[in-house]
C-alpha cells in the first residue's frame, strides 16, 4: 500500500477523504487539515505535500515558468462568484467598478485568484483600463501577508506592498487607498461600519447575471498532485480525481437530504431558498 499526504481545508466536498468515506485503492492516505492562508504558501514554496489543495492562479504563474512540481486535476474545492468583493470609502466619488480606472487600490495578494478574477471582470464587465490601476498589497485587518511567490511584472505596472503596522482595511477607511478588492468583507463592513460600502449593492443579482452572460462560476482552488509520483502512477490522476468526484457527489447528496427533510439539520435559516436559487441559475449540477 502506497502512502501519500493529502492536505486540503476542512470543505464539505473534501471530507469525505479525509474521514475514511471514500478511499483509494491501494493508497494510505495520511490526512491534514489546513487553512489555505497557511497551506498554499507551503504548497508554493515547498510542494512538501503529495496531494494538496491548490490556488488556480498560482499554479497558472508557476506552470508559465516552466517545470513546476505539481500537476493540477479539474477538480475544483473552491468556486467563487466576486462582484461581491469590491468595496470603497462611503462619501467617495466611486459608484460602480466602472469608476476604479485610474485608482488606488488595495487586494491582499496581487496573485491571488479572487484578484486575478476581479481584475477581469473589471476589465471585461466594467471596461476598466487595468494599467492605469495602482495596487497596494497587505493583510486586509491584522497581521501581516506576502506574495506567495514573488512577482515579475511588466514596465508600468505599480504593484507596492503596505507599510509595516499599515492594513488594507485602514488605508481604506483613513482614505490612503480608494477601493478594495477582497474575497471576504472588511471585518469593519461586517461590523456595520458605515464608512464602507459595497460598489454592487446587489450582488447575488448582478454574479447571477455574469453567469447567464459568460457560463462562468468562477474557479478558484484545484487538487494538484506531485509530479514525481505520476512519473511510475500516471494512474494515480484518474484514481485521485474519482475519489473527489464521489466525495463531492456525498455532500451534495447531503445538502440536497437536509434542504428536502423534514428539518433543517444546518444553522443556516434560508438554506432551502438557497439551494433553489443555485439549482434554477446553475442547474442540478451545480458545483460540476
Amino acid at each position: 500500500m502506497t502512502r501519500l499526504t493529502l492536505v486540503t481545508w476542512d470543505h464539505d466536498r473534501a471530507m469525505p477523504l479525509h474521514r475514511g468515506t471514500v478511499a483509494i485503492q491501494g493508497i494510505d492516505l495520511q490526512s491534514e487539515i489546513h487553512p489555505t492562508s497557511s497551506l498554499f504558501p507551503i504548497a508554493a514554496q515547498e510542494a512538501r505535500f503529495d496531494i494538496t489543495e491548490m490556488s488556480l492562479s498560482t499554479h497558472i504563474l508557476q506552470v508559465s515558468r516552466g517545470p513546476t512540481p505539481y500537476a493540477a486535476l479539474p477538480v475544483f474545492l473552491s468556486r467563487a462568484f466576486r462582484h461581491n468583493g469590491f468595496f470603497a470609502r462611503e462619501g467617495s466619488d466611486i459608484a460602480t467598478p466602472a469608476e476604479l480606472g485610474g485608482r488606488t487600490i488595495g487586494i491582499p495578494e496581487y496573485q491571488m485568484t479572487a484578484g486575478l478574477w476581479m481584475r477581469g471582470i473589471l476589465q471585461d464587465e466594467y471596461g476598466v483600463d487595468l494599467s492605469t490601476i495602482r495596487c497596494r498589497t497587505g493583510a486586509l485587518d491584522t497581521g501581516i501577508r506576502c506574495e506567495r511567490l514573488a512577482l515579475d511584472l511588466p514596465e508600468g505596472m505599480i504593484v507596492e506592498p503596505v507599510g509595516d503596522g499599515e492594513t488594507l482595511q485602514d488605508l481604506l477607511l483613513d482614505g490612503h487607498i480608494d477601493a478594495l478588492l477582497t474575497p471576504k468583507p472588511p471585518p469593519a463592513f461586517l461590523a456595520g461600519d458605515i464608512r464602507i460600502r459595497r460598489l454592487v449593492p446587489d450582488c447575488e443579482t448582478a454574479e447571477a447575471g455574469y453567469h447567464r452572460r459568460t457560463g462562468f462560476f468562477p474557479i478558484m482552488h484545484v487538487v494538484a498532485i506531485c509530479a514525481s509520483l505520476l512519473e511510475d502512477r500516471p494512474d494515480l490522476c484518474r484514481a485521485i480525481y474519482n475519489a473527489f468526484d464521489r466525495a463531492k457527489a456525498i455532500a451534495v447528496a447531503r445538502l440536497k437530504d437536509i434542504w428536502l427533510g423534514a428539518a433543517n439539520r444546518l444553522t443556516l435559516p434560508w438554506l432551502g431558498a438557497s439551494m433553489e436559487r443555485a439549482i434554477t441559475a446553475i442547474g442540478d449540477d451545480f458545483w460540476s
